[in-house]
């Protein structure tokens, strides 16, 4: 195996060992579908479709999570979630 093999190889390992973290959105009462759809594509890069679903989920189950990933990539999404009104949080 190649030096750069082992290095890629390494590097899949680090990241199945990196800590996953979540950003739960939760229903309110306040904001429009069309907002929480606009906000999901412009801060979690979601399409239409992934965003209308999520929506869809929130107002019916309660909450959703809207996105998976390493916490130094949710934390400026969910800021930016917040920012626009609506309830998250990072687990």
């Amino acid at each position: 195996m190649s030096t750069k093999e082992k290095a890629l190889e390494q590097l899949l390992v680090n990241e199945k060992e990196q800590n996953l973290n979540e950003i739960v959105l939760y229903n309110d009462d306040v904001n429009t579908f069309d907002h929480v759809i606009e906000t999901l594509i412009y801060a979690c890069d979601h399409t239409s479709e992934q965003a209308e679903q999520c929506s869809l989920i929130v107002h019916y189950k309660g909450q959703c999570t809207v996105k998976t990933g390493v916490y130094d990539d949710l934390e400026p999404r969910c800021t930016m979630l917040l920012d626009a009104g609506l309830s998250a949080e990072i687990i």
